[in-house]
């Protein structure tokens, strides 16, 4: 057994490198490989066409509710509510900041 070099799903797998090690050595004839490829292929399910009357009660009153309120999320407001509308800010008899001198940089 010896470790795993690389795994590829849906392109072709890199290789040990020991090949090109052994042409670089000078050696064309390899008696002794220590790589192995090997590959293998999972059959899928081609059933997995589900309609609406597959579903338990549960998992259809799930459904309805989720989408329902995802789908709220996205409504345009129409106009941003503004908090302080009717509440306009004190008169001021004097400037404070300049007087304490504290000034915002």
């Amino acid at each position: 057994m010896g470790r795993v070099m690389d795994i590829a799903l849906f392109v072709n797998a890199d290789d040990c490198g020991m090949e090109d090690a052994m042409t670089a050595m000078g050696i064309e004839k390899m008696e002794n490989h220590c790589c192995d490829d090997e590959s293998f292929t999972l059959e899928g399910q081609d059933d997995l066409k589900l309609s609406w009357d597959d579903f338990e009660l549960d998992h259809k009153l799930f459904l309805v509710v989720f989408s329902q309120s995802y789908f709220n999320l996205f409504v345009p407001v129409e106009e941003l509510p503004v908090p302080h509308e009717k509440y306009p800010p004190p008169n001021l008899v004097r400037n404070i900041q300049v007087l304490d001198q504290v000034f915002l940089i």
